[in-house]
This record gives structure tokens, sequence and C-alpha cells, in this order.
């Protein structure tokens, strides 16, 4: 049985944590769909540094193939031009504005790719594992995908359509070079059984055992109509099909025959991160290719489902592309983040709309984080000078709040950490902030200040100190979501002197009450989430 990304550990004992996005097809600027799965991973990485752990984050761009060829051509540039300008005017920008922290980028025109894709090709081909035929049949160019008749869907007038696109297919016939794949179909079958986890949601993992029980064909996996590609190492007159090209970006990013240290300590990924139109060469033929090379699988493939618009998928041929930077200068880059995460299901298919965000801006954002960051430093201030007190009348109140926080931080660790389940797990946490908002309600602290007994003030000491605290844990757990917000809610609560940085604090030791020490300074900072201007008004 191959071995998964969760087995294998790294010749010290210790394994990355290893997350990919798609490389993404540079024939355009990024969108929304993009971003979504990017800023999912962005997350799930951040989390588990957060955790202590040793993380590779990578993502990249895809740039050979026919799309691309056509699209540089007909923008009058050559395909390396139009990549050089694409990745970066927009795709490496795009990811530094929403804060992507990636440890690297890979782009398929780069030596250190090129030279190890033809070196993995040669070797399947040395094994036996690639032959030589003839291909006919429908090619989708926007998928850059060899398509099954039973896949496609039919016009109005009887044109056969890309079911993705909505465009004609391409009926190609080609002399090219292909993958025994249809001999990995019961090895397959074998892993799903034993590995049932692999690929998420179920009813995507459904989709594939049905599709590989149906029998697999052998794969083309060269094209020689065009030359826009990595050559065939052993026949120049064709180039390496781009989904195999692609798929070992995996693999060479991060040291395949080149860096046996990196790639022992690295390889394979415990999460591929794909869209779920792209589930096939992640789950069959990804899989497929490793097991002919004796290499292990990912531990898990993940699909996201689509971002819909107007009832149609987002994507710029649907003329549903959305700029992440039209949303970003009207909500700002953190609530982006967390919007999208936690109004979609990871895995299912989500529509977004203006409306939405901006009630769920308002009401959870706004109202229930930002207006309890804002009263409980404003409170502090007034109360007692800006001097956070110590708590030393804790009761029943106090210590629901205790067991909330450890309920919250259990729960947004299984379900962010483990299950991908990033709306599950922001759930948990805002359950928590509901929680001290209705804490700070039942205890009325402006009523008890009132009371200039000792016991009084003991009373208002521990109200306000139990309240910045959770927003202490809250800042650590919502860091992996919204950056930016938690560093500037970390330095309003005074914690950086004593606690050090936010982002070296270990999301295990949120629940740990009473890091914030008591005489740290509180101050009111500018609002967190600040009032939505109408987008239509100048």
């Amino acid at each position: 049985m191959a071995a998964t990304g969760s087995e294998k550990q790294g010749a010290n004992g210790v394994k990355s944590f290893y997350v990919s996005t798609p490389i993404y097809y540079v024939n355009d600027a990024p969108h929304l769909g993009h971003a979504y799965t990017t800023v999912a991973g962005d997350v799930l990485t951040r989390w588990h540094r957060q955790r202590g752990e040793k993380v590779w984050y990578l993502t990249g761009t895809d740039e050979h193939g026919q799309k691309i060829m056509r699209t540089a051509e007909a923008n009058d540039v050559t395909p390396q031009a139009w990549c050089d300008k694409l990745v970066e005017e927009a795709w490496k920008p795009l990811w530094e504005h929403l804060n992507i922290a990636n440890d690297d980028f890979i782009r398929t025109t780069q030596k250190r790719h090129t030279d190890r894709v033809q070196e993995f090709v040669q070797d399947l081909y040395d094994k036996d594992e690639i032959y030589k035929g003839g291909y006919e049949g429908p090619y989708c160019v926007g998928c850059e995908e060899f398509k099954l008749p039973g896949d496609l869907i039919e016009a109005e007038d009887g044109t056969k359509l890309c079911p993705v696109h909505k465009r004609p297919v391409e009926i190609l016939k080609e002399e090219n070079y292909f993958f025994k794949l249809s001999a990995y179909g019961p090895k397959l079958l074998e892993f799903y059984e034993a590995n049932p986890g692999f690929i998420q949601p179920e009813s995507a993992r459904n989709e594939v055992v049905n599709f590989v029980k149906q029998g697999l064909d052998d794969l083309s996996i060269s094209r020689s109509t065009f030359d826009w590609g990595i050559p065939v190492p052993w026949d120049e007159k064709h180039v390496i099909y781009v989904w195999i090209d692609a798929l070992l970006n995996y693999a060479t990013a991060v040291g395949y025959n080149e860096n046996p240290a990196k790639f022992d300590e690295t390889f394979p990924a415990n999460v591929h991160l794909i869209g779920k139109d792209i589930l096939r060469f992640h789950a069959v033929i990804w899989p497929a290719m490793l097991m002919a090379q004796g290499l292990p699988v990912p531990g898990r493939v993940a699909a996201n489902g689509w971002l819909m618009v107007g009832g149609e998928k987002m994507s710029k041929s649907n003329l549903t592309g959305i700029k992440p930077q039209d949303l970003t200068s009207h909500f700002g880059v953190d609530a982006y983040r967390w919007y999208f995460l936690r109004a979609i299901a990871f895995g299912q298919d989500g529509s977004f709309s203006w409306e939405d965000f901006t009630a769920r801006y308002t009401s959870e954002l706004a109202n229930d984080y930002g207006n309890l960051a804002s009263r409980v430093a404003a409170m502090v201030g007034k109360y007692f000078g800006g001097e956070l007190p110590a708590a030393t009348a804790d009761g029943d109140a106090e210590k629901a709040i205790h067991e909330g926080l450890a309920k919250a931080v259990s729960v947004a660790d299984v379900k962010i950490g483990e299950e991908l389940d990033f709306q599950g797990g922001i759930l948990a946490i805002f359950d928590f902030v509901k929680q001290v908002n209705g804490y700070i309600t039942e205890q009325e602290p402006w009523k008890v200040a009132k009371d200039e007994s000792e016991e009084g003030r003991a009373r208002l000491a521990t109200i306000l100190y139990t309240a910045a605290e959770s927003l202490r844990a809250v800042a650590v757990l919502l860091n992996p979501i919204m950056p930016e917000t938690s560093q500037a809610l970390w330095e309003s609560l005074g914690a950086e002197a004593s606690l050090g940085t936010l982002a070296a604090q270990p999301v295990q030791s949120a629940a740990t009450w009473g890091q914030l020490p008591a005489g740290a300074t509180v101050t009111k900072g500018a609002v967190l989430f600040p009032r939505l201007e109408d987008p239509k008004k100048d």
C-alpha cells in the first residue's frame, strides 16, 4: 500500500505540514474564485504555524499549454512575456495584498521545474509506463483537458460544449504518448478503500470512486500540434501535456531530484486544496503517477465548491469574474478573508452577494466583535485609567467564560486544523464572542462602577479583566483568519511587551486563562471594523 502524506516522516523525524493550492492559469488576472482557495490555504497553514508546527505553503502559476499560447497571441506578445507580465503585475501583488504568507511561489516556466519534469517523465518512459499511440476526441482548451463524450453538454443547435466553460470543444486527432493509467484502476480503488479520508468532501470521493470503477483509459501525456510546453525529452516534436507538467509542481517545488533533504522532509503534501472541476486530475491521475514512480501519495485532496454569481460559476469566461480588490477596497482585507470562509461551507458551492457580505460584516464583525473590543477598552480607560486591573472576585459567571473559551479553542482547533471546516471553526469562535458580549450585558459593569466599596471595585475589576482576557484569546484564535485586526487588538490590550508577538503565540495556549498581566496598558485604538459607506455614493 502506498504511503500517504500523513504517514511519511522527514529524515530528521519532523515532516513539514505541507499545503498546496492549484497552480493557476495565467491567461488572465485572478478573480474571487482563485483567492478563495488561496486564502483557505493561508488560514490553514497559519493555524498550524500557531500550533508550533513546521509548515510549508505552496502556490504558483501554470504557464504552459494551448490556452496560454492563444491568449498571448491574441495580445501580440510571446507566451513567456505574457506570463511574466501577469505574474508580476497581477498574481503576486494580489497575494501580497491579501496577506498570503506562502513559503514558495512556483512558476512552471522556471528551470527548477522544467528540468525535473523531463526527468520524471523520462523515468516513467524508461520503466515502460509510457508508450506511443494516437488520439482522437474532444478537447476543451479552457480546461486544457481531453473530455469524455459523456461529460459534454449539448447546445440548442446540437453543438457539443464543455460543461464548465459552456463553449464548443475541439476535436483533436494527434499522435501522442500515453501513460498506462488503466493499469492503476485496481490500485487506486484499493487505496481509496484503505484511506477513506483521502478525498474530501464525501460527495467528491463518491464521484471519483464511481469514475474509477467504470474503468480507466490510458492517458495522453503529450501534444504535438503546438510547441508552448516542456519538450518530451526523447522526442522533441512533442511537448508534455500541460496537466502532467502542472501536477508535478507539487514535487519539483520541494526539491524532487534536486534537494533530497528538502524533498524528504516536505513531500508529499498533507493537503492539496483544489477546485472541484480539477478533482480527477488530483485524485486519479496524480496518485497514479506517484504510484508508478514508487513515491508516497498525498494525505488529502480537498475539493472546494464553486463561487456562484447569478447561478453561474464565477469565471472570466462566463463574464462573472469579480476582482478581490473590488471588495477589499470597501470591506477591508481582513473582512474579505473572513467572509468567504464564514459564509460558505468549504467543499460546497456558495453564492456571493454584496447584500449578504454587508449584513454579516455589520452584524458579526462590527457589532459583535468590533464593538466588544471598543467597549472593553473604553471601560478600562474610564474606570481604571487605562491600566488593566487584576481579577480577584471570580465567580460562576467567570467560570462559565473560562469553560466557554476552552470549548471554543477545542472545537475551532479540530474544525479548522483537522477537518478543514473553516465555517464551523469560525462559528465556534464567534459563539464565544457572543458569550462574552452576553456576559458584559448581564454583569452590567457600568452599574457596578457606581459601587465604590472595596468589594464593588474588585467586582468591576474582575468583570473587565475577564472581558479583556477573553479578547486576548479571541485575537489569537482569529489571527490566522484576520491577522491585521488581531495584531491591532493585541497591541490595544497591551499584550505585546509581556507576551511576545501574536504570530509566535501557540494556538493551544489560547485557552490557558490569565495570560494578560494586570497592570498592562489598555488603549482604545482605531475602530476594528468601521461603518461601511454606501458603495453607490461617490
